[in-house]
Formats: structure tokens, C-alpha cells, sequence
């Protein structure tokens, strides 16, 4: 389809004065109407011409002039619009059949580079990846979100699809929202009903806990695991009264709300959702044997599964590669690997980010067929092309992050050290972008978005976000160029 069916309207807000840029692959049409994105003066909008339906629930403004165009804000009401029109601009859910990654886009601008980095690879990106505490930190929603990747979708004519996570709900209220907003993926985080407090328990405190249960609780598992033995891709798992009474006494409450959550809001849906169950945030790694007794029991009650995420041993710290016995890692990754291969669902990472170490035996052992999570790496990029291309603005975005970074762990745990970062004041300009080379300074600036985000003066004015958009906006090839080589480098040593 030729851009010059919009290039005299274009030309003509330019001999008005306008500084317009245009996104070429966005160039769509609907019956009689031509439809593309511009950035006109800083701003993203959709340019329309022509007429018929598409043209018409588009909401705009005509500028004088420019009979049969129109100029539309990238709002939540054209986005839906789009959706209509265009389904490959909506999230989809992908099943068990390919690998994803899941892509947070804390700031709302990072899925166009995001795309760029997937298309044409063996890999599908959920774009819209937030979770409520990442919407607290940033001011922003779950509209917002999506409108986002909706319009990443648009803007870089992306038609292989991408989905959207509502990523580590705990609460009905936070799961009904995000569904009813068209997301396609669930995170169920199942950390309050998982009971931390009993490993580590004598044998007498565990069986007298145990004894504590309801007679039918205890009834139920020891009918279906007691002294039986089973085997899943060449491992055998069998369990004894204590090494039941203990998964019991942890996950079984966990287990009811993932039936209850599946029940009411999965299979009630009326379309495909990939629901993943959340288990990594616990206070020691995952046994196999217990994701196995997870699994057996959530689908011998009719619960099936897009992904898990179980706790891996080792650290999968924000930001950073893999702390921990690389070796061990590879062979409970293995066992893993195969109970999700054993029940037909994905094996999922989290804080997945630049554990680079890993990548490549995550690729082989779940033979390509994995979810892997990221999010704050790309804040991180963008702090990059800040530092190269906006040295001042990084200088005070860096001294305000090591200030405030004692109030951000109360969210994240880290290992950063910051006796470690090397002071401003010894570091030129030019050795600015280098701070996001190391682990101390990623990680510091990498769990205080929130804070830098929202930050004000003693007169309400943002400290740091107008500017920091400003100077993303002006950099947007930059950005892209950036999350290209960073996210390409993990889906390449994925095996993608």
C-alpha cells in the first residue's frame, strides 16, 4: 500500500509548521480509509483519510485545511477502535505449542523495540507484562498497559501476535479487572496461601501440625500419594508420611485457591487464557518432588496449565546474571523441565532478565518450550540511552537513586552494594553509560524506577519524568537499537 495516498496531508501539516515523523509499517487500510501513525511535534497520534466505518469511530480532530483527514489521539477509545478493525493489533493467548517472553514495559515505549527484537523469530512476546505493585510504582494501570501494546502492535505493523499478562495477581478483584480488560494471560501468585513457616520443623512439630488438618484434607492426598510411587520422564517421585505431611502442610491451600481461581475465572472466560500458577516467591527452592504432587493434583481436578513458576535454587535476583551452583541449577532444571513436559505445560522463569549463564541450558532442557519474564532490564536500556544521550539528567537521576535506595528495598531484594559504585563525581560524561555494566549500579538503579518515576519538587513539578520522556522521545531509534542487542542477546542464548 503506497504512503502517498497520506503524503499530501502529511506535507501540509509540515508547511504549517509541524515537525512530523512517520511509522511506515503502520500504514493500514480499511475499505476506503488510510490509516497511519505519525509523531507530530513530540506527539503520537493516528492519522485517518478517506471515509467509511473505520474513519468514523475513530475519535479526532480535522485541522483546517485537511478536509477528509482526521487526527486522532492515541487514547484508550481509539486503541479499542483499533482492535475492532485490526484484531492483530489485540493480545492473544498462545497455549502450550511455542515459547514466549514476557516483555515489561514499564514505561509504556519499549514494545516497538521489543517487537523489532522477536519478529521473525520462533518466539512469541506478551507485551503488556505488569504486576499491581509495578502500577503502584509507576502511576500508571492496566488500560494503560494494554493501550500501549496495542499501539506497539500498530505502529510496527506486527501481525504474528502478542499477548498480555496480568502478572502476579493475588486478589479476585485485581484477576476480574485484568481479564475484563481483554488481558489473555494470567500470573496466579499463590504466595499468601503458601505456608513458609514449616520447613525447618522436627519431625514431631511436622506431624503434629499435620494432625491439625481438616480429617478430609488429610484423607484426600493420603488416598491419592501415600506410600505411592510415580515416574515422570524417567524420574520417580515417592512419598512418605513425612515428605507428605510437609507438601501437604505448604501448598495445599495453594493448590484450592489455584482450583478456585481456575474454576471461576479461567474456565468461565468464554475465550483462551494462559494460566500460569506462581510458586517462586517461597523462602527455599521448589523440591521437584513437590511441583510434581502440585501437578498431579490440579490435574486430577480437571486444572490445567499454560506455565509454572517454581523457585529455582540459587538466586534469581533483579537485573543481574544467576548467583548460585550452576551445576545443581542444570539438574533440578532438568527434573523440572520434564514434569512440565510430563502434564503438557510450559516451565516459566521469573526475574528471568540477563541470566545469561543459564539461557542456554533453559533452551535445551525444556526443548525450546519455556516462559521467560523480564521487565526492569528494559528500564534499564532506557537509563542507558539516557546516560549516553542526556549526561546531566542521568547525573541527577543516579545521585537521587542512591539516596532513595534504602526506602526501594522494602519492594525488591538485592545484593547491590553501593559502597561499590564508583562516585559520580570521579566519573566523565563519556563513562556514564558504564554504570549500567555493573551489577551494583544496575541493581540500584533498577529497583528505584518507581521512586525516579515519581519523584516531584516542593512545588508538585516531576523531578525527573518530563524530561526523562523528552529525551526518550527524541531517542527513539536509540532505544530500539538498544533493547535490540540486549533482549536479542537473551533470546539468542535461548536457542531462538
Amino acid at each position: 500500500m503506497p504512503l502517498q495516498t497520506l503524503q499530501s496531508v502529511i506535507d501540509k501539516l509540515k508547511a504549517g509548521g509541524a515537525d512530523v515523523e512517520t511509522y511506515e509499517r503502520s500504514l493500514a487500510r480499511h475499505e476506503d480509509v488510510s490509516l497511519l501513525m505519525i509523531k507530530k511535534d513530540g506527539r503520537k497520534l493516528l492519522l485517518a483519510e478517506g471515509s467509511g466505518t473505520l474513519y468514523d469511530a475513530l475519535e479526532g480532530e480535522t485541522p483546517d485545511g485537511l478536509e477528509g483527514a482526521k487526527l486522532c489521539p492515541a487514547s484508550h477509545a481509539n486503541r479499542l477502535a483499533l482492535n475492532r478493525f485490526f484484531p492483530w493489533t489485540a493480545p492473544r493467548a498462545f497455549g502450550t505449542g511455542i515459547a514466549t517472553i514476557g516483555l515489561g514495559d514499564r514505561l509504556g515505549i519499549a514494545s516497538p523495540g521489543h517487537i523489532e527484537t522477536v519478529r521473525g523469530k520462533d518466539i512469541r512476546p506478551v507485551l503488556a507484562q505488569q504486576s499491581i505493585r509495578e502500577l503502584n510504582l509507576t502511576g500508571r494501570d492496566y488500560k494503560e498497559v494494554l493501550d500501549a501494546a496495542c499501539y506497539a502492535a500498530f505502529q510496527e505493523g506486527y501481525k504474528d501476535g502478542f499477548g498480555a499478562d496480568g502478572d502476579h495477581l493475588k486478589v479476585e478483584s485485581d484477576i476480574a479487572m485484568a481479564l475484563d480488560l481483554g488481558f489473555t494471560m494470567l500470573t496466579l501468585d499463590c504466595s499468601e496461601h503458601i505456608d513458609n513457616t514449616i520447613d525447618g520443623l522436627s519431625a514431631e512439630e511436622l506431624q503434629a501440625r499435620y494432625a491439625q488438618l481438616p480429617a478430609d484434607v488429610r484423607e484426600r492426598y493420603e488416598s491419592r500419594f501415600l506410600n505411592r510411587t510415580f515416574e515422570a520422564a524417567g524420574t520417580r517421585f515417592t512419598f512418605n508420611a513425612s515428605s507428605l505431611a510437609k507438601d501437604v502442610l505448604i501448598y495445599a491451600k495453594a493448590i484450592e485457591y489455584m482450583e478456585h481461581v481456575f474454576r471461576k475465572y479461567i474456565a468461565t472466560a468464554g475465550r483462551e487464557i494462559d494460566f500460569e500458577i506462581s510458586i517462586d516467591e517461597t523462602a527455599t527452592p521448589t523440591d521437584p518432588a513437590s511441583h510434581f504432587l502440585i501437578a498431579q493434583e490440579l490435574y486430577d481436578r480437571g486444572v490445567t496449565l499454560f506455565s509454572m513458576a517454581p523457585r529455582f535454587c540459587g538466586e534469581f535476583q533483579k537485573g543481574i546474571d544467576y548467583i548460585g551452583d550452576v551445576a545443581r541449577f542444570e539438574e533440578e532444571l532438568r527434573i523440572h523441565a520434564a514434569i512440565a513436559d510430563h502434564f503438557g505445560y510450559k516451565l516459566s522463569f521469573h526475574s528471568g532478565s540477563d541470566k545469561f549463564t543459564v539461557f542456554p541450558m533453559i533452551g535445551a532442557h525444556t526443548r525450546g518450550r519455556f516462559h521467560l519474564k523480564t521487565a526492569g532490564t528494559n528500564w534499564l536500556e532506557a537509563m542507558r540511552v539516557v546516560a549516553k544521550t542526556n549526561p546531566e539528567l542521568y547525573r541527577r537521576m543516579h545521585a537521587y537513586a542512591r539516596d532513595r535506595f534504602s526506602e526501594a528495598t522494602a519492594y525488591y531484594h538485592v545484593k547491590a552494594d553501593l559502597n561499590k559504585v564508583k562516585p559520580l563525581e570521579e566519573t566523565p560524561d563519556a563513562e556514564l553509560p558504564d554504570y549500567l555494566n555493573d551489577d551494583d549500579a544496575r541493581q540500584m538503579l533498577h529497583i528505584t524506577y518507581g521512586l525516579l518515576l515519581q519523584a516531584k519538587d516542593e512545588t508538585g513539578k516531576p523531578l525527573f519524568k518530563d524530561e526523562f520522556f523528552a529525551t526518550m522521545s527524541g531517542h527513539e531509534g536509540e532505544f530500539r537499537d538498544a533493547l535490540v542487542a540486549h533482549i536479542g542477546k537473551h533470546i539468542r542464548l535461548l536457542g531462538k
